[in-house]
């Protein structure tokens, strides 16, 4: 039985844990549940552009999902777990794996080589997800940005409704907001779209859009909590003061590096959970500029 798409608001797609040698460290992982949990945050995306999912093997992000599915158990957040960016075989195991673990819904990105190019094609290619874990609502993960597969979301949505029956919505990462709206708005509004993209959660929520997915909650959860709540009451001021200085700490922290492993290193200088360096191939802060980030940004915590 097809489990209900219930979340609204705001998830944090959290980073992977890894030790010194880069294996992946699982023991910290209700530490970090808990957090965010306390920090407001009751959804957790795993094994997504944040979690560094295609840097993982298929036994890793197995692992993952189990040690995130156990500990949501007790802090009682949504879990969605990111699936693709895997060979096909792969993908199709992660999602059946998710199901069986729990995970209250699935998100996946598209083919990342033979990469689709129209809708039918992405259709066609989340059709089998959908089949491999046929009771769990399934979301796409649209970020041409890394994928390079940009098809239109509203066309993309109209034409799924009566061919994915467990499709419940998207997560939208890209800067035109425009398309994320007519998206919104596709299929007589019946999708979840969740804005992805630390720099554009104010104008999306004063649009309409009602949940998000962005890295900075991790972080500076506040920001986003406090924007969505600023537009509940109408204060646009507020949400827009919010959002600015969201915007000027993640200029301080991408201009280190990549957002992923800055942001994994602020992480570990203002919060008690320690998620370790960046996988290779990214690229990690040279030490010698950390004490120069820490205090760049201690003005927003």
């Amino acid at each position: 039985m097809l489990l209900n798409f219930t979340f609204i608001g705001i998830m944090a797609p959290v980073f992977t844990i890894f030790n010194p040698d880069f294996s992946i460290n699982v023991e910290k992982v209700p530490s970090y549940a808990n957090f965010l949990s306390d920090s407001g945050i009751h959804g957790v995306l795993i094994g997504a552009t944040s979690g560094e999912g295609t840097s993982l093997s298929v036994k890793e992000r197995k692992n993952l999902t189990e040690a995130w599915a156990q500990a949501v158990k007790s802090t009682h957040q949504h879990l969605m777990v990111q699936v693709g960016g895997a060979p096909f075989p792969d993908v199709l195991e992660l999602a059946r794996h998710a199901e069986i673990a729990g995970a209250d819904s699935i998100l996946t990105m598209p083919e990342l080589y033979f990469k689709p190019k129209k809708p039918q094609e992405l259709i066609s290619y989340l059709r089998f997800i959908s089949a491999a874990a046929p009771n769990t609502p399934l979301l796409y993960y649209h970020n041409p940005g890394h994928t390079s597969v940009n098809i239109d979301m509203a066309d993309f949505l109209e034409q799924a409704a009566s061919q994915v029956p467990n499709l419940k919505g998207i997560k939208y990462t890209s800067n035109d907001l425009a398309g994320g709206y007519a998206a919104l708005k596709a299929a007589h509004g019946r999708y979840r779209v969740f804005i992805g993209g630390d720099y554009l959660i104010e104008p999306a929520f004063a649009l309409g859009f009602d949940s998000a997915i962005a890295t900075s909650m991790n972080v500076f959860p506040k920001y986003s909590i406090g924007m969505l709540e600023a537009i509940k009451e109408s204060n646009l001021e507020k949400a827009k003061s919010l959002q600015q200085n969201l915007t000027r700490a993640m200029n301080i922290v991408t201009r280190y590096g990549s957002k992923v492993s800055g942001m994994k290193l602020a992480m570990n200088l203002f919060t008690p959970i320690n998620v370790g360096l960046a996988r290779p191939p990214l690229q990690n802060v040279n030490p010698a500029r950390i004490e120069e980030i820490k205090h760049s940004l201690e003005q927003f915590f």
